[in-house]
């Protein structure tokens, strides 16, 4: 439908609806002098659309239905707007405050044809003609911004009916609830390098997904604003009055507050394409945006152990000496990471020749202790040409471009760099090729990649970034695709390093830029923190908005990458790592070193036991990640996400639910004493996860603590699968057995799920090679039994020890039968303290059905 005419130019409305709740609203101008800038590759396919239906017409307005008539849309010409409604009720109305706005593309000020009137205004408008120039180029500092096809902007309002809770549009240093923008900044959506990024603040730094989630007690909504250039994000809620008409004419209408929320977006360019995901449920929404953009790459197993960073490990002594003190202090890790210094002079995918003789030699030592290494390849290449990637990007033309046409070059690392154009995918096939065994010299299958300065990072350029008139594949400004510039960059990198294994096994790949569907790909991070207080402490709603945006696989630098934690700091901070997704230790090159045991045997201690309680918790982890990779839930949640109706716990940012499952509460305040847990739902039981103590009430309550470990506690109801023991990395410990922590809730009941495949390859995908179990406890008799008939996997691992917490009385005799009919007699003990029951010596296979009966 056409609305009316904007500045005399014709817009193009589309609205479409789209399987799953999902509705579709695209507006372009109907005839662009050229075509507008429309985001591409980030939405895995092209959307199904269904038809809506016209159920109303009049005058000016069109009311469509949805196949199913659940929703309603109304769509008013003049002035346009529309009505959003799903069971008679409005849940969100478009442009209700007028703010539409699109900048329709016009010639340059010199090439307008004069007409009569514009003659006749001439005389007088040089002045205006000075500020209409202005639109066409812009200062910042001493850069000259020139916007080659004009100015271009679009922005809409969108009212949020009833919502009063906002979420989403990561990454910003800031709380979990997003605030009333009215008297202050707008959110800024704008990848920048910013180093030690401030708290409480609504610049963007280095990654972008224009996702809003509002949430109420009966529904939560969506908007995604898929635009991948500089955007801002203007909020304001208040009160409004609903009138519910009277029922008679005895009775008089009633008026009551309502909360409404109105969110405005603005974007540099491109045209307006948002989806509105309709939910109904927070869980709804996940799957609706992965509908749309792909869910989390299930990570190679690995990858979920511990990471050892450092800016830099010197050489490969000090690698080799940094592996072996995990050996001897006995703490478990998985991975250690080469920064810039490993190359030769700033130039990626080579070595240093003096510290880094025998890369590959220091790799197989790696892979003998059954180890990786992470190499960071950044995307600016050193202007030498005789470095090959340099002189062969350069002869074919992949460096994007300043808008003379020449190779756009700013100052990195190296000194004088240009930037690969990973918006062109001839590029980035070439970029993956690099990867390559053959091509990349001595890199070995246990190296995997980390890509940061991929905002991309430009020192000396305005803001630290490419200047927005730089031009990329296909004659576009870096100001339409500079949100995007990260994610294309990850994109080809897994791509490389799955092709090097010919598509066998599954890349792992860090990125710190970041869009929209970048889960696909690998894992972020945070960025540049500080090592103080208040940097672990957001840490943890920032990575709860990542969770939310689709990327599960995300951490914050433990002990803050900036300075030097004091040894409290540092404890507290791998206490926290140790129950979120991403977990690696890292530190700038101006800070002391800070390996594990450099903090007194006390801290040592502490942070192994953190460590380790990673490890024996990888198997719930893990199936964690299947679930994110199948269903789009995300691994680290929000407590309002797992309890949606309990009010007080829509602005909880302290604490967090990882799984459906665990409840934690990490310690960020100094030389705490004790804790204010919230345990949300009356009708919840929860159980102490070390103790297995049953908690006395649901509601607030103080929890003391010592240094020895932060609290987290288990939901009643449900099962987690955990290994018996922590070995020296995650492949040491394929062969160690299982224990199941089964926590009752006030039925009795609990359930849980256990997924396993070989921890690295596409097996799982191509060949359905995985085992996926799951364990039900009920009429005190525990069942494991299978979830997906198609998987197959055979793994000699047993479920050697079971504990039942909550279990109300002592039991006289337990039975263990196998498919087969083979019955036995179990060992168990009683806690008549905790009401924890042990089941001992079981050796019941993971790939089997079988049944525990308590009598």
């Amino acid at each position: 439908m056409q609305p009316d005419c904007f500045l005399q130019v014709l817009l193009q409305v589309e609205i479409y609806e789209i399987e799953g709740n999902i509705f579709r609203l695209k507006i372009d101008e109907a005839s662009p002098l050229r075509a507008r800038y429309k985001v591409p590759d980030v939405l895995i396919k092209e959307p199904t659309t269904q038809r809506l239906f016209i159920s109303h017409k009049e005058a000016g307005i069109l009311v469509l239905s949805s196949v199913n008539e659940d929703y309603k849309l109304q769509v008013t010409a003049n002035p346009f707007q529309v009505e959003l409604q799903s069971k008679g009720e409005t849940v969100m109305s478009i442009n209700s405050n007028g703010l539409l706005y699109f900048e329709h593309l016009q010639p340059p000020p010199s090439d307008r044809k004069p007409t009569a009137q514009n003659e006749e205004e001439a005389s007088d408008s040089s002045k205006e003609k000075q500020e209409d120039l202005g639109l066409w180029q812009e200062k910042f500092g001493s850069f000259l911004d020139i916007k080659a096809h004009g100015p271009s902007s679009v922005g809409m309002d969108f009212s949020l009916h009833g919502y009063d809770h906002v979420y989403g549009i990561p990454q910003h240093t800031e709380t979990l609830l997003l605030k009333n923008t009215s008297d202050g900044d707008a959110y800024r959506l704008y990848n920048l390098d910013i180093f030690g990024h401030k708290i409480h603040d609504k610049i963007g730094i280095y990654g972008s997904v224009p996702l809003l989630l509002a949430h109420k007690p009966n529904r939560t909504s969506g908007i995604f604003w898929l635009n991948s250039s500089e955007t801002l994000v203007d909020i304001s809620t208040k009160a409004v009055a609903e009138h519910t008409p009277s029922r008679s004419a005895a009775e008089t209408a009633k008026q009551r507050a309502v909360p409404l929320t109105n969110v405005r977006w603005m974007s540099e360019s491109g045209i307006i394409d948002v989806f509105l995901l309709m939910g109904p449920t927070a869980f709804d929404i996940f799957k609706q945006f992965a509908q749309l953009t792909g869910t989390q790459a299930l990570p190679p197993l690995f990858s979920l152990g511990y990471h050892q960073c450092r800016w830099n490990y010197e050489d490969e002594q000090d690698v080799k000496a940094v592996d072996a003190g995990f050996d001897a202090h006995d703490i478990p890790y998985d991975v250690i990471w080469l920064d810039i210094e490993h190359t030769d002079g700033k130039r990626y995918f080579t070595w240093d020749k003096q510290k880094f003789q025998n890369p590959r030699k220091m790799q197989e030592h790696l892979r003998k202790k059954k180890r990786k290494l992470v190499v960071i390849v950044d995307p600016h290449i050193k202007v030498d040409p005789s470095y090959p990637l340099y002189a062969q990007a350069k002869d074919k033309g992949y460096f994007v471009k300043d808008r003379s046409g020449q190779d756009f070059e700013g100052i990195c690392w190296p000194g004088s760099s240009c930037y690969l154009d990973f918006t062109n995918p001839e590029v980035r096939k070439w970029y993956a090729d690099q990867f390559a065994f053959k091509t990349y010299k001595a890199s070995t299958n246990t190296l995997f990649v980390w890509n940061d300065m991929n905002e991309p990072s430009v020192f000396k350029g305005a803001e630290l970034t490419m200047q927005k008139d730089a031009v990329h594949y296909n004659n576009w400004e870096h100001r339409e695709v500079h949100n995007l510039y990260g994610f294309y960059q990850q994109m080809a990198t897994a791509e490389g390093l799955i092709r090097r294994s010919s598509g066998k096994e599954r890349p792992f790949v860090l990125t710190r830029s970041f869009f929209a569907g970048s889960q696909k790909y690998g894992a972020v991070w945070t960025g540049d923190n500080t090592a103080e207080w208040s940097y672990l402490k957001i840490s943890i709603p920032m990575l709860l908005t990542i969770n939310m945006a689709g990327i599960s696989f995300c951490g914050a630098d433990v002990g803050g990458f900036i300075g030097d934690p004091e040894p409290e700091l540092l404890v507290r901070w791998y206490q926290a790592g140790a129950y979120q997704p991403f977990f690696r230790g890292h530190s700038n090159m101006e800070s002391k070193r800070r390996e594990p045991w450099l903090f007194g045997e006390k801290n040592t201690q502490i942070i192994r036991k953190a460590i380790r309680e990673r490890y024996v918790l990888l198997p719930y982890l893990y199936t964690l990640f299947y679930r994110a990779h199948t269903a789009a839930e995300p691994v680290m949640r929000s407590l309002w996400i797992e309890f949606p109706e309990k009010m007080e716990t829509f602005d909880v940012e302290n604490e967090y639910m990882l799984g459906n499952a665990l409840l934690v509460h990490p310690v960020t305040e100094k030389e705490a004493k004790t804790v204010t847990v919230l345990f949300p739902g009356s009708e919840e039981i929860w159980y102490d996860f070390r103790k297995f103590k049953r908690m006395e009430d649901a509601g607030t309550m103080k929890i003391p603590v010592t240094l020895e470990n932060i609290p987290v506690f288990q939901r009643g109801g449900t099962v987690i699968p955990l290994k018996t023991a922590a070995g020296k990395s995650t492949e040491w410990m394929i062969d160690i057995s299982y224990e199941l922590h089964v926590a009752l809730d006030t039925e009795a009941y609990a359930i849980g799920e256990l997924y396993v495949d070989d921890g690295h390859s596409f097996q799982y995908l191509h060949k359905k090679q995985f085992l996926y179990r799951k364990f039900t406890f009920h009429k005190n008799i525990l069942f494991s039994s299978c979830v997906d008939a198609s998987g197959q996997y055979h793994t000699t691992c047993v479920v050697e020890r079971v504990i039942v917490l909550g279990f109300g009385k002592q039991p006289t005799f337990v039975t263990a039968s196998s498919k087969d009919g083979k019955k036995k007699e179990v060992v168990f003990t009683y806690d008549t303290k905790t009401s924890a029951m042990t089941l001992e010596n079981l050796a019941l296979s993971v790939d089997a059905d079988w049944e525990i009966c308590i009598s």
